[in-house]
């Protein structure tokens, strides 16, 4: 009989470093979403990919950061400590030429002993080889790494040198999910990262922090699947920002958000988005529960 290998494997690092993108290009496919706004990942999101005898479980986690001090940052904070517990191993992502005090923060998070391989990401931002090999010189001995690992993510470069040094660190065991599915995160909870994302992208700055996306309904029939979301902001002030001059600025979030959706899912997608606040909402323990 064929020994099967699998294990939890978390990614961690701070905000923006490209932690999404790689786990969507492990895995084949783009289930957490990416965005220059720190903080975009909000949720775990677990990413599954398959390979012969071995299945590797990501956990894409938020940046770890200290410049925001809401409620909703200290939840997502906490977050990404408790990923880092029950894992078989651990991606430590940094930005190539880049290793500064919030990349410290988060080299104090990680546990002693454990299976931890430092991922230099954007290596093509380096002018040559011995530039990649004196950044990376500098940050090895801040910690007893299991391997070190350069990559180009957004480019898909690296990626199967990357999944050859964790497998090592991954147990013996059958595998935990099927061999075809990508994540345990639901078709509403996807939809919703979607027009997250897009939100994220088309509002940049002007974007509320503590902005929430809600799948009211997803009703899926043979020939469309129809899917209705509130976006619910905290302030009266910020739903005309989301809404554009003439509703143009929510009608191409929609349209984006949709064509994303037909992609994922492989159906013909009926979109309806509303804006509502709810103010107070981000400080709700309810609310910040989601993120535990």
């Amino acid at each position: 009989m064929i020994k099967t290998y699998c294990g939890f494997v978390a990614i961690i690092g701070r905000p923006n470093v490209g932690k999404s993108t790689l786990m969507n290009h492990l895995i084949g496919q783009k289930i957490s979403i990416t965005s220059r706004k720190p903080q975009t990942t909000r949720h775990k999101v677990t990413g599954v990919y398959t390979a012969e005898n071995t299945q590797y479980i990501f956990v894409d986690t938020p940046g770890f950061q200290n410049k925001y001090l809401t409620k909703l940052n200290q939840a997502l904070n906490q977050s990404v400590v408790s990923s880092l517990s029950n894992v078989d191993a651990i991606v430590f992502v940094v930005e190539a030429g880049i290793f500064n005090n919030a990349d410290e923060e988060v080299l104090k998070l990680l546990p002693v002993n454990a299976n931890v391989i430092l991922c230099i990401n954007k290596n093509d931002l380096l002018k040559n080889k011995d530039e990649l090999n004196s950044f990376t010189n500098s940050i090895a001995g801040k910690y007893p790494f299991k391997a070190t690992i350069s990559v180009a993510a957004k480019h898909h470069t690296g990626m199967t040198a990357i999944l050859d040094v964790i497998k090592p660190n991954l147990p013996e065991s059958v595998f935990l999910y099927p061999e075809d599915q990508l994540t345990d995160k639901s078709s509403k909870f996807l939809a919703s990262e979607i027009i997250r994302e897009k939100l994220f992208r088309y509002l940049g700055e002007e974007l509320p922090y503590s902005l929430m996306v809600d799948i009211d309904k997803f009703e899926q029939t043979p020939t469309v699947t129809k899917v209705y979301a509130t976006i619910i902001v905290d302030k009266d002030n910020q739903k005309p920002i989301i809404i554009g001059k003439g509703g143009e600025k929510l009608k191409k979030i929609s349209t984006e958000s949709r064509l994303d959706m037909e992609k994922l899912f492989e159906t013909k997608i009926h979109l309806e988005v509303w804006v509502k606040v709810k103010t107070g909402f981000a400080d709700d323990l309810r609310f910040l529960k989601q993120f535990e």
